[in-house]
C-alpha cells in the first residue's frame, strides 16, 4: 500500500489499522519493503493504542510499581503480591468501553470473560469480581438501554462462570453519553510456587491453542478500540462469550499446571493470536512460528488475516515441553476442549506465520513490541472548565439547595431525600441483586459496605476490595482528582480494617492527540503516582483506554482505581451499618465549604490532604485491629448526611446526633479525610486516646438506636422514609 503525500483516503485506511502515516513509513523502512495485508493487520493491532500504549508508555514509568510484597508488577497478564502463608493475590483491571457502547450485553460479558482469563493465565483461581461503570444522562432512553445491557452482561458471565461479583460502582454524567465506561476487575489467589508467567523458552518447544474454535467475532478489536467513534468502529465486531466453556477452560488450565509440562500460558484477548504469540516471544527474547492451517475454525472462509486477528473468546495459548503434546491434548479432551499444536518457539526473534507450506507473514518481534513509537504528549490545560456539566442541570448547578446559604426547616430533609434518590447516590440494589455475590462461599461482606471483604480459603486472612473514581472531582482538577481516587480507595479499605497492598488501574480518557486530553492524562498519572507513594500502595497492573470520544466530545477524565487490602484476621472486619446502643464518633476535621459536591454541583475541589488521609487510615486500621469499632463508613459522595443515612439503612438502625453542624456545609460538604465510626460506650475513651495519638480530630456526635435519623433540629426522618427515597428506583 503506497502512501501518496496528503492522500486522505490512505491515511484513513491506516487509521483503521491503528497506524499513523509516520509509523507506517518507519515500518516500511525497517522492513525494507511494504507489509502485506496479513502483516499490516498484525502491525496495526500491535501498534494500536490498546496494545502498544504509544501515548501513555512514557508517562506510566512515573508510577510506583515495586514494594516488599510485590511478586509481579506491570508487564505480565496481571500483577501479583505476597499475602503470606505461601499465597499470592493476583489482580487486574481492564476496559471494554467501545464494545459495550455498541452491544452492551456481550460487550460487558466478554469484558468479564477477558479479565477472568487474565487472572487464571497466571495460575490463580479467580475469587472475586468488581466493576466500575459510567453512563450518560440517566433520563435518556439510550442510557437506560446501556445500563440494562451492561449490568445484564456482567451478571450473566460472572454468575454462569461461578465467580462472585462482590462490589463496584455506578455513576451518571452527561459526559459519558454515547461512550459508557465499562471497567472490570478480577482478583485471584494462587500458591506462590504455582504462579505462572507468559515468557517463551526453549526453542523447539510446541505452542498449543486450547479452548474455543476461532471465528470472526472481535476481528481487529484492538485497532478499533483506538478509534474515536465506537459506534462506527465496532459495528459487527463485538465478541460473543460462553461462560460455561470458560469455566471448563479454567479448570482444565489449572489442573494441567500440576503436571509441570506447561512452561507458559497467555490468553487470547486484544489482537488475538497475534498478541498472544508476540508477547510470549518478546518476554522470552525469542521468536515463534505459527501455522494458521492448524487452528480450529468455527466457520469456513477464514483466512490467515482473520485467524491471526480474531478476538474470539475462551482461548488460551500454552507453551509446553517437547514430548508432552499428546498428554496435553488428552488432558484437554477430557474437559471436552480442543488442544491443537499450532506452532513452536524459535531462536531467530521473528514471528513467522504459515498457511501450510506458504509463509504469509514474517516480521521481527521487536518491530511489534519495543519499536512501537512512544510519543511525547502535547499537553495544554484547558482555557475553560473541563468537559460538559453534570447531568442534572444544563449549567452544572445544584438542584438541591441555594448553594451556600443556610437551609431552613424541612428544606434540609427534602435535600437529603432528594440526594438519596439521585442517580449517583441511590441504592445500587437494581444492579447488585442481579449478581451472585456469595458463590464460592467466601464472601464476608458483599455489596453495600465501604469495601467488599472475602475470606482467603484455608486461612484466617481476608481480602478487602474496592473500585473508586469521582469524575466530578476529575473535572475540577485531574491531578488531585486522580490522587483522591487512590485516597478514597485506601480509606474504604481502612474502614473495614484492611491495609492496602496493591493497586490496579484503568485510565479512561479521550483522544490523547488533543492537547487538553493530553494534559488531563499527564496530570492524572502524576496524581496517581503521588498518592500511591504517599499511601504505600504500588500499582502492579492496569490498562489504558484512550480515544473514548463520540462526535468529537471526550469523556471526563476517568482514572479508575481498583485496590486490594489485607486483613490478617478476617473476623475483625468492620461493617458499615449501625448497630444499636453505640456511640457515634466523627473522625477528621470539620468541613469548610461545599465545593464540587453532589449537592452543590461542579465547583472548587474539596479540602484534600494526603497526610490527613494517611493518618486517618492508620487510625481506622488500629481501631479495627483492637476490636474497638462496631461500624465504620467514610464521608464521601453526598457528605455527612448521606453517610449517616447509609449507615442507618445498611444496619437497619436509626441514630440521634446532637453535636453536629447542621448548615449546608456541615451536612453536605464532601471535604475529604473524614469517617463516621461507632463504638461501645465503654470504648469511647480508648478511641479518643488512640485518635489523639494519630493526630486525628474527633467529635462525639450521638448514639445509635431507634428507627429514625435525627440530626439536631435539622433532620428527623424515619428509616422507612429514607429507604423509600434510596430504593425508589432500585
Amino acid at each position: 500500500m503506497m502512501l501518496a503525500s496528503g492522500a486522505r483516503t490512505d491515511e484513513q485506511r491506516l487509521r483503521a489499522f491503528g497506524l499513523l502515516p509516520a509509523e507506517y513509513a518507519h515500518i516500511v523502512a525497517r522492513l525494507g519493503r511494504e507489509p502485506n495485508t496479513v502483516e499490516l493487520g498484525m502491525l496495526g493491532a500491535m501498534w494500536s493504542e490498546h496494545c502498544g500504549y504509544k501515548h501513555s508508555r512514557k508517562l506510566l514509568k512515573l508510577l510506583p510499581t515495586t514494594g516488599p510484597r510485590v511478586l509481579q508488577g506491570p508487564g505480565e497478564n496481571a500483577g501479583a503480591v505476597d499475602i503470606g502463608s505461601g499465597l499470592a493475590v493476583v489482580l487486574k483491571m481492564e476496559s471494554h468501553n467501545h464494545p459495550s457502547a455498541v452491544e452492551p450485553f456481550q460487550g460487558a460479558a466478554t469484558g468479564v470473560g477477558g479479565i477472568l482469563r487474565d487472572i487464571f493465565t497466571m495460575g490463580a483461581r479467580p475469587v472475586a469480581l468488581l466493576d466500575s461503570l459510567r453512563f450518560g444522562d440517566p433520563t435518556e432512553a439510550r442510557t437506560e438501554y446501556l445500563v440494562g445491557g451492561v449490568i445484564g452482561g456482567i451478571a450473566h458471565y460472572g454468575n454462569c462462570f461461578g465467580c462472585p461479583t462482590v462490589g463496584g460502582e455506578i455513576s451518571f454524567d452527561a459526559g459519558y453519553t454515547g461512550n459508557p465506561i465499562v471497567n472490570a476487575m478480577c482478583v485471584g489467589v494462587v500458591p506462590i510456587e504455582r504462579l505462572t508467567r507468559a515468557a517463551a523458552s526453549g526453542p523447539g518447544n510446541p505452542l498449543l491453542l486450547v479452548g474455543a474454535d476461532t471465528g470472526r467475532d472481535g476481528l481487529q478489536g484492538a485497532a478499533f478500540a483506538s478509534n474515536e467513534d465506537p459506534e462506527a468502529s465496532h459495528r459487527g465486531v463485538v465478541q460473543v462469550g460462553n461462560p460455561f466453556l470458560e469455566k471448563l477452560l479454567l479448570e482444565a488450565c489449572l489442573a494441567v499446571l500440576e503436571t509441570g509440562d506447561v512452561l507458559a500460558m497467555q490468553d487470547l484477548g486484544a489482537a488475538g493470536l497475534t498478541s498472544a504469540a508476540v508477547e510470549m516471544a518478546a518476554r522470552g527474547g525469542l521468536g515463534v512460528e505459527i501455522d494458521v492451517a492448524r487452528v480450529p475454525r468455527r466457520e469456513s472462509g477464514l483466512g490467515p488475516f482473520e485467524v491471526m486477528l480474531s478476538e474470539s473468546q475462551e482461548r488460551m495459548l500454552l507453551l509446553v515441553r517437547r514430548g508432552a503434546e499428546a498428554a496435553i491434548e488428552q488432558h484437554f479432551a477430557r474437559w471436552e476442549l480442543h488442544a491443537e499444536v499450532v506452532g513452536h518457539v524459535t531462536a531467530d526473534g521473528q514471528i513467522r506465520v504459515r498457511d501450510g507450506e506458504e509463509v504469509v507473514a514474517d516480521l521481527p518481534i521487536p518491530l511489534l513490541t519495543d519499536e512501537v513509537f512512544a510519543y511525547d504528549l502535547n499537553a495544554e490545560p484547558p482555557l475553560t472548565a473541563i468537559g460538559p456539566p453534570l447531568a442534572r442541570g444544563a449549567d452544572g448547578a445544584s438542584s438541591f439547595g441555594a448553594g451556600g446559604t443556610s437551609l431552613r426547616g424541612d428544606a434540609r430533609e427534602a435535600a437529603l431525600l432528594k440526594l438519596l434518590a439521585s442517580p449517583n447516590l441511590r441504592s445500587r440494589k437494581f444492579a447488585f441483586r442481579q449478581y451472585d455475590s456469595t458463590v464460592q462461599g467466601n464472601t464476608v461482606m458483599g455489596p453495600g459496605h465501604a469495601a467488599a471483604v472475602i475470606r482467603v480459603e484455608g486461612t484466617n486472612k481476608g481480602l478487602a476490595l474496592t473500585t473508586d473514581c469521582n469524575p466530578r472531582f476529575l473535572r475540577a482538577d485531574p491531578r488531585r482528582g486522580a490522587a483522591h481516587a487512590v485516597a478514597e480507595a485506601a480509606r474504604n479499605l481502612a474502614c473495614v480494617g484492611a491495609e492496602p497492598i496493591a493497586v490496579t488501574d484503568c485510565l479512561n480518557f479521550g483522544n490523547p492527540e488533543k492537547p487538553t486530553v493530553a494534559w488531563q492524562l499527564t496530570e492524572a498519572i502524576q496524581g496517581l503516582a503521588e498518592a500511591c507513594r504517599a499511601l504505600n500502595a504500588p500499582i502492579v497492573s492496569g490498562n489504558v483506554s484512550l480515544y473514548n470520544e463520540t462526535g468529537g466530545r471526550a469523556i471526563p477524565p476517568t482514572p479508575t482505581v481498583g485496590m486490594v487490602g489485607l486483613l490478617e484476621d478476617v473476623s475483625l472486619a468492620v461493617r458499615a451499618g449501625f448497630v444499636s446502643d453505640t456511640t457515634i464518633i466523627i473522625l477528621g476535621m470539620a468541613p469548610k465549604e461545599l465545593g464540587a459536591s453532589e449537592y452543590a454541583g461542579d465547583g472548587a475541589f474539596p479540602r484534600f490532604d494526603l497526610d490527613d488521609e494517611r493518618r486517618l487510615d492508620q487510625l481506622l486500621r488500629s481501631l479495627a485491629a483492637r476490636g474497638l469499632l462496631r461500624s465504620a463508613q467514610d464521608v464521601s459522595d453526598g457528605g455527612l448526611a448521606v453517610a449517616l443515612a447509609e449507615c442507618a439503612l445498611v444496619g437497619g438502625v436509626g441514630a440521634t446526633l446532637d453535636v453536629v453542624d447542621v448548615s449546608e456545609v456541615g451536612l453536605f460538604s464532601e471535604d475529604q479525610g473524614r469517617a463516621v465510626v461507632t463504638c461501645a460506650s465503654d470504648s469511647v475513651g480508648a478511641v479518643l486516646q488512640i485518635s489523639d495519638q494519630f493526630g486525628v480530630a474527633t467529635r462525639i456526635a450521638g448514639i445509635t438506636g431507634g428507627d429514625r435519623l435525627i440530626v439536631g433540629d435539622a433532620l428527623s426522618l424515619s428509616l422507612a422514609a429514607l429507604r423509600k427515597a434510596w430504593e425508589a428506583s432500585a
